[in-house]
C-alpha cells in the first residue's frame, strides 16, 4: 500500500520547498521527495540577490529553506531516487527507493542538472579533477592550477571562488567576451590569478590516473593547458526524464516543462515550478523559483477545492 497525500512535490530546492511551505498552510497534506535538499542552489558560493541578505552561501541559504520547510508542516523525504510517476484513476503515484506515495496532485520542482561537455577525458577523469562544483571541490585545489569552463555567472563566479584557493585560474570561454553580470566581470579583471582565454572550445582532458591538461581549440589551432583539474559550468538542462513516459507533459524546444501564468501544465492535476519550467523568460534565480513555488501551490489549492484558477 501506498502512503496517501494531498499533493506531492518532486524536488527539494526553492521552488519545491516554497510551494511547500504554501500548501500545508493551505492545509494540504504534503509529500516533498528530493535527491537533496536546496538542489543546485545549495551548490552556489555565494549569492548576492536573494532580497534580505546581501551575501550568504548557498548552503546556507537553502539550508534555511530546509529548516522552514520542516517547521511548516512539510513531509521531508531526502537523498533517495524517483523511479518512476504514473497515473492512477484520479491521482497519481511515485515510487521511490524508499517506498511509494500517492497523491491527489503533483508539483514538479526538479530544476536542472548540469551540463557535460561530451568530450574525451571528460567522463574519465571525473572526480580525479574533473569537478562540476567549485563550492564543493576547491579545497582540494589549493595552490594549484585550474580551468574553468563557460563564460557566464556561474562560470565567473567558480573562477573568483577557485582564485582564493588556486594558484592560477584559466576561464575558457569559446566567445570573444564574458556573459556575466558587470560587477563580476569587473571582479575578474582585478583578479591577478584568473586568465581568460577567449574564442576557445575545449576539445579533450588529458591524463592517466589524474588531470594532466586541456587540449582547446583557439582561433583554428589547437593549445594545451597544463593544470591540475577542471570545473565545467556551462549551464544547465532541465531534469525531465521520467517526466514524458507515463505523464505526457509538453515540453519546449529545450526540454523544459510549458506551464501557463497558473504553473498548471497540460496534464490535469500536475503543476510545474521553477528552472524546469518555461516561464519567467528563461531567468533561472533562486528569487523567481521562489516565486513559482507560491503560485503552482496557491493553484494547487484552488485545484483541489474546485475553485477557478
Amino acid at each position: 500500500m501506498s502512503k496517501k497525500y494531498d499533493v506531492i512535490i518532486l524536488g527539494a530546492g526553492p521552488a519545491g520547498l516554497s510551494a511547500g511551505v504554501y500548501t500545508v498552510r493551505y492545509g494540504l497534506s504534503t509529500l516533498a521527495i528530493g535527491k537533496e535538499p536546496g538542489g543546485m542552489a545549495s551548490e552556489a558560493t555565494v549569492v548576492e540577490n536573494y532580497l534580505g541578505f546581501s551575501a550568504i552561501t548557498g548552503a546556507e541559504l537553502t539550508k534555511r529553506f530546509e529548516e522552514h520547510a520542516k517547521k511548516a508542516g512539510v513531509e521531508l523525504l531526502i537523498y533517495t531516487n524517483i523511479n518512476s510517476i504514473n497515473k492512477r484513476g484520479a491521482g497519481f503515484e511515485i515510487e521511490t527507493d524508499k517506498g511509494r506515495f500517492s497523491a491527489k496532485a503533483l508539483i514538479i520542482a526538479l530544476g536542472k542538472k548540469k551540463r557535460k561537455l561530451q568530450i574525451p577525458g571528460e567522463k574519465e577523469l571525473a572526480g580525479k579533477g574533473v569537478s562540476y562544483c567549485a563550492t564543493c571541490d576547491a579545497p582540494l585545489f589549493k595552490d594549484k592550477i585550474t580551468a574553468v569552463i563557460g563564460g557566464r555567472n556561474s562560470a565567473v563566479t567558480a573562477a573568483l571562488f577557485l582564485a582564493k584557493k588556486c594558484k592560477k585560474v584559466y576561464i575558457v570561454y569559446r566567445r570573444d567576451k564574458l556573459r556575466s553580470d558587470l560587477v563580476l566581470i569587473e571582479r575578474v579583471r582585478k583578479e591577478k590569478k584568473i586568465e581568460v582565454v577567449y574564442d576557445s572550445v575545449p576539445i579533450s582532458v588529458n591524463g592517466k590516473e589524474r588531470v594532466e591538461s586541456l587540449t582547446i581549440k583557439r582561433k583554428d589551432r589547437k593549445e594545451e593547458l597544463k593544470l591540475d583539474g577542471v570545473f565545467i559550468e556551462i549551464g544547465a538542462v532541465p531534469s525531465t526524464e521520467l517526466l514524458t513516459k507515463n505523464l505526457k507533459l509538453k515540453l519546449d524546444e529545450e526540454g523544459c516543462i510549458v506551464v501557463k501564468p497558473s504553473m498548471a501544465t497540460n496534464v490535469q492535476g500536475v503543476f510545474a515550478a521553477g528552472d524546469i519550467t518555461n516561464s519567467s523568460n528563461k531567468f533561472d534565480q533562486i528569487a523567481t523559483a521562489v516565486g513559482e513555488g507560491a503560485v503552482a501551490a496557491n493553484t494547487v489549492f484552488r485545484f483541489l477545492k474546485n475553485i477557478k484558477y
